[in-house]
């Protein structure tokens, strides 16, 4: 199915395509350097050898070509850029082995007069608690047979790129800018020779980057853009400020003019803002604010004066992962909206009905200009390509599933255990008498999508694996039981960490002693210590953290509070030394 399989681990994290290689080398004196060479030359001849699973993993950048009805392009958040030239069947990496420094891609822009001229931006929007950032943007002249990098290193998360329909030289870029603190690379860029020079025409300033930008269809020189001002922190996310807002330019970028406080829009402070305009009445504009009277808006005299048209909260939950609206390219009364669910609204945006999609959390689509059957959306599972409306889609079995951590078992031949973002733990094989690994290799082993897991090692069969807030599972696959073994019995979800008796982060660390079989830990603020099977635990530890607690407030920022525990900060996250493996590595805490 796949022509390419070289370079999944581009991201910070672990993709599906995992090779153990182990190996000891004893060095002393003299020998040292000498050893170490031949281990480095040892390495080499190690290949890497595809083990699975085949399933997706996030995607927020999608696209296809109008010209090419088969062909369409999307981008991982750890996988680079694949595509795909029969509908949605089959799909082949297209940066592997290339210039690409990073594998997060945020935005992907072709122009209709030219598709072989493709531009990525790289970096995710989303900007999750483990976002990995990108480094520019890159560009393609050969329908992604090659590729250069052509600048703006520094702006980190690129969600929107922008190209002028008729001039594949022309592209705009939306910059969001750094996650973690300020930075001057955000706004909107613009180049006019295909991306040797850029220009920085519209900026909010070193707090507030551009989240969203819309080109005018029926007239390129027109164009919307929605910024953002949001940082991340350890201990919290923080969406909205002084710097975001709606804005127009009539001129191509030259100058731009703001619609924030225009009459009808939110009055108080903004979050993250998706915006979209209809090729079919290109003066009906929709806009979808985080605010706390925000919701979906519309204009229909091209953003001077609004409509709420809809304030319902599926719409705009979680509001710093989704904020996406797309517009019908033939019908002005047909929207569409992301989020867990995927939305559309017949009536001008005054209602909605959900569509069935592949897999939640929901982040880009692009519909055909001359065909609205045809799409290709995105979510948290992979790309699905779609012929009919949404009523059928494609598959999702794209190998680019993001693991947070793997693990190992004392099994001959060993088996592997990861958490997949957004979907089940796995177990898999690897290797088989058969030689393959397939869907019978592999299946869940209780937990959840960002757990630690921990397999027996007196019996691989019984499992002990993590997810949010504490949550701890025990699942024996002889018996196919699962039933939680909580070292606490509560879960905090929804409220900061000082609403929580212990800490839990939300990946903490669950793991058995080396030198007791019997013996299981799991870390909080605090240790937790169970020798029979999780049925009862012990506190044997006091405090370890800080325990700062102006830093165990709520997270989300003004607007909208997000309570996972990825934010839970003064816990303890790292367990090599729990076990007493030599040193004290409980002092990786925070």
């Amino acid at each position: 199915m796949f022509k390419s399989l070289r370079s999944f681990c581009a991201s910070m994290f672990v993709t599906s395509f995992l090779v153990f290689a182990l190996a000891t080398i004893s060095v002393s004196g003299q020998r040292r350097q000498a050893t170490a060479a031949q281990g480095t030359d040892a390495l080499k001849v190690l290949q890497w050898r595809q083990i699975g699973p085949f399933r997706g993993g996030r995607v927020t950048a999608v696209t296809g070509v109008a010209s090419q009805p088969m062909v369409y392009y999307f981008g991982g958040t750890g996988g680079g850029v694949w595509k795909s030239t029969d509908g949605g069947i089959n799909w082949e990496p297209i940066t592997d082995g290339s210039v690409f420094g990073t594998g997060s891609v945020g935005a992907i822009g072709l122009s209709d007069s030219d598709p072989n001229t493709i531009y990525v931006g790289m970096g995710e929007s989303p900007i999750r608690g483990n976002v990995s950032h990108g480094d520019g943007v890159y560009k393609s002249t050969d329908a992604g047979k090659t590729w250069k990098h052509v600048g703006l290193e520094d702006t980190r998360q690129i969600p929107r790129i922008r190209v002028h329909p008729k001039n594949p030289d022309l592209v705009y870029v939306a910059a969001l800018g750094h996650v973690w603190g300020p930075n001057d690379q955000r706004g909107i860029f613009r180049s006019k020779d295909g991306g040797k020079t850029w220009e920085k025409v519209f900026s909010r300033g070193n707090k507030a980057g551009a989240i969203d930008l819309i080109m005018d269809p029926t007239n390129p020189n027109v164009l919307y853009a929605g910024f953002w001002e949001v940082n991340r922190k350890p201990w919290t996310l923080e969406s909205g400020g002084p710097g975001g807002g709606i804005f127009k330019s009539t001129d191509g970028g030259d100058t731009w003019t703001e619609l924030t406080r225009n009459p009808g829009l939110p009055r108080g402070v903004v979050g993250k803002i998706g915006i979209t305009v209809s090729p079919a009445n290109p003066e009906r504009v929709w806009a979808l604010v985080e605010a706390e009277d925000g919701g979906v808006f519309r204009s229909d005299n091209g953003g001077r004066t609004w409509t709420r048209t809809n304030e319902a909260r599926n719409l705009r939950q979680r509001a710093w992962y989704y904020t996406r609206i797309y517009a019908d390219p033939k019908n002005a009364e047909s929207v569409y909206v992301l989020n867990t669910g995927f939305y559309r609204s017949n009536d001008g945006g005054r209602t909605f009905t959900g569509i069935g999609v592949p897999h939640g959390d929901n982040h880009d689509l692009w519909i055909a200009p001359d065909d609205p059957n045809r799409m290709i959306e995105s979510n948290d599972g992979g790309a699905n390509v779609s012929f009919n409306g949404g009523r059928s889609w494609s598959e999702q079995d794209q190998p680019t599933a993001q693991f947070y951590r793997v693990a190992l078992d004392n099994d001959f031949p060993y088996h592997i255990y990861g958490a997949q973002q957004d979907n089940s733990t796995v177990r898999i094989a690897s290797r088989t008498t058969e030689g393959g690994i397939g869907f019978s290799d592999w299946y869940d082993v209780g937990g959840g999508e960002s757990g630690w897991i921990a397999p027996s090692p007196k019996d691989s069969a019984v499992v002990f694996a993590g997810s949010y807030d504490g949550l701890t599972t025990r699942y024996d696959h002889r018996t196919g039981q699962l039933r939680d073994v909580n070292p606490y019995p509560n879960n905090p979800m929804g409220g900061g960490a000082s609403e929580s008796k212990y800490r839990f982060q939300w990946n903490f660390p669950l793991l058995f002693s080396p030198h007791d079989q019997n013996t299981l830990y799991a870390a909080a603020n605090v240790l937790f210590k169970s020798t029979n099977e999780g049925q009862s635990w012990e506190i044997i530890s006091p405090d370890l953290t800080r325990n700062d607690k102006s830093k165990q407030g709520p997270s989300g920022g003004p607007i909208t509070k997000d309570n996972t525990s990825v934010e839970y900060y003064d816990t303890i996250l790292h367990g090599d030394g729990i076990a007493g493996a030599g040193r004290n590595d409980l002092d990786r805490r925070r």
